[in-house]
């Protein structure tokens, strides 16, 4: 699978949503190599704190596959998700989530996440969640 293509697309969206109505964060759920749900955050237009890219995703995932187990399915973000999030990603089941920017560079850009969150290992994290980070760079630029 072409991770670097599936993370473009993600940090391509949020550039859409950062243009738009939106919110400069992507998301982007694969199956068996195929993209079956890309999606841009909604908190804005939607005036719905809940509506981050990842958690969208999930939900679009889910109506599509017509299962709650995305367990067979691939995250691509183009930032590492927060906690209500990442609570979401645990029921889902994600194989692996790759992610761009870290929570650090979300702060750094004035997306701040909740103490506890950053009070918490990154490490362990990372490891629980099957997390690794892809693009950096090309992520942080979106909000530049």
């Amino acid at each position: 699978m072409n991770h670097e293509f599936f993370m473009q697309r993600a940090i391509a969206l949020a550039k859409e949503g950062k243009a738009g109505s939106g919110g400069a964060f992507g998301a982007v759920i694969v199956c068996d190599g195929t993209s079956i749900v890309e999606v841009h955050n909604t908190v804005k237009s939607q005036q719905d704190c809940t509506q981050h890219a990842e958690l969208s995703a999930i939900q679009k995932a889910c109506q599509v596959l017509k299962s709650k187990d995305l367990s067979n399915c691939v995250l691509y973000t183009s930032c590492e998700p927060c906690m209500m999030c990442l609570g979401a990603c645990y029921w889902a089941k994600f194989k692996t989530i790759y992610f761009g920017a870290s929570a650090q560079d979300a702060k750094e850009h004035g997306y701040v996440y909740s103490d506890m969150f950053y009070a918490s290992n990154t490490e362990n994290r990372h490891r629980e969640f099957n997390m690794v980070q892809l693009l950096r760079e090309e992520a942080i630029a979106v909000w530049d």
